[in-house]
């Protein structure tokens, strides 16, 4: 089945002219269920996947600033002490 529609074009409203139910101001009669439009609300894909390497491209640089971190605090009390004279 062919259409002239664009994949990415929602699909028309329906024509009120044709549309059988409709009253002279666009309402409808009691009891009767107006016609779908071409409307989403929601995705298409609720639940997308998560993207490749999650955690794994987080642990690696967590821990070398962590291991940067203790070093430089180490060497910073190091260096208060030898000031202070506790080496001498």
């Amino acid at each position: 089945m062919a259409s002239d529609r664009q994949p990415n074009q929602a699909p028309p409203d329906p024509d009120p002219a044709s549309t059988p139910g409709l009253t002279p101001g666009g309402g409808i009669e009691p009891g009767d269920t107006p016609p779908d439009s071409g409307q989403e609300s929601a995705s298409s894909n609720p639940d997308p996947t998560p993207p490749a390497g999650g955690p794994k491209k987080v642990i690696a640089p967590t821990v070398v600033i962590a291991i940067y971190v203790t070093v430089f605090l180490t060497i910073a009390v190091l260096f208060i002490l030898k000031i202070v004279g506790v080496f001498n």
